[in-house]
């Protein structure tokens, strides 16, 4: 698990750095080729119907994934690396939301309590100009996108929970077509060809993404879920890592603070969250 989060936050960080020289849907059309090229051919070695049981659910979570892909990306590269990811790290919270609301599963006022203190570490995180003045506040278009991203990534986790019967590669599959097909005419309307190392990185955000679910699935096959998924938070501090090394962004005591209550909200809602 610290594994895969450590190669989660090395695709944020190449994300970033690709943002720099090439737009934004290049980056999201690369990440998606490169996962295609790796989950297809696997797909087929294993004679796995390329569309599944639910097509119409698949094709649901690929455009969630795509639409929550695309407002991270936007986030990580108008934003300092470790708050975009804080950011991010609201969705398991949207996640247990959209269950309630859409798969029927319960959630109390407890559950309710710390959805609301989630909700007060983003406002840490953002710092917004009415609350801690204008020098101190993030983008706050930037700050939406990002927010937008991790409801539209809970809405993908929540399809994902109703693609039982789908093979996990699959589901990552779609994902990917759908998203190349979406973003390709986005491309095509003023496309930008990057130099030779722009290429790496860009093929590093695909690989790492990769490597970085196939390694956190395994943490989740190994441990429990519990313990994993707080593992998993690790990747706020890769962040901070990375954002300081490439960067030079040093995250405030807001920051960290902000993300400490986040993270803190989250396990809690995670433990006493239950299926009923």
């Amino acid at each position: 698990m610290a594994a895969g989060a450590l190669s989660f936050s090395a695709m944020a960080a190449l994300a970033k750095v690709a943002g720099t020289r090439v737009p934004l849907f290049e980056i999201v059309l690369a990440r998606s080729v490169v996962v295609a090229a790796i989950a297809g051919p696997l797909l087929l070695r294993a004679r796995t119907p390329l569309l599944g049981h639910e097509p119409r659910w698949l094709l649901l979570r690929g455009v969630l994934g795509f639409g929550a892909l695309t407002c991270f990306y936007f986030a990580v590269i108008h934003l300092p690396l470790a708050d975009a990811t804080v950011i991010h790290f609201m969705n398991p919270v949207f996640t247990a939301l959209g269950a309630a609301l859409l798969l029927g599963e319960h959630v109390g006022v407890l559950e309710g309590l710390l959805v609301l203190g989630s909700m007060g570490g983003v406002v840490m995180v953002a710092r917004p100009s009415f609350l801690f003045g204008a020098s101190a506040s993030l983008d706050p278009f930037a700050v939406g996108v990002g927010l937008l991203g991790a409801v539209l990534a809970a809405g993908a986790y929540v399809t994902v929970r109703r693609l039982k019967s789908e093979a996990p590669m699959l589901i990552v599959f779609w994902f990917a077509m759908v998203s190349i097909v979406l973003a390709l005419p986005l491309v095509w309307r003023d496309p930008v060809m990057p130099t030779l190392p722009m290429l790496l990185v860009l093929l590093g955000v695909g690989l790492t993404t990769h490597i970085g679910q196939i390694l956190i699935t395994w943490g989740f096959r190994l441990e429990r879920a519990g313990r994993a998924s707080a593992i998993g938070y690790l990747q706020i501090v890769f962040a901070a890592g990375w954002g300081w090394f490439l960067f030079r962004d040093v995250p405030d005591a807001w920051t960290w603070a902000g993300a400490a209550l986040i993270v803190g909200c989250t396990v809690l809602l995670s433990r006493v969250h239950a299926v009923r």
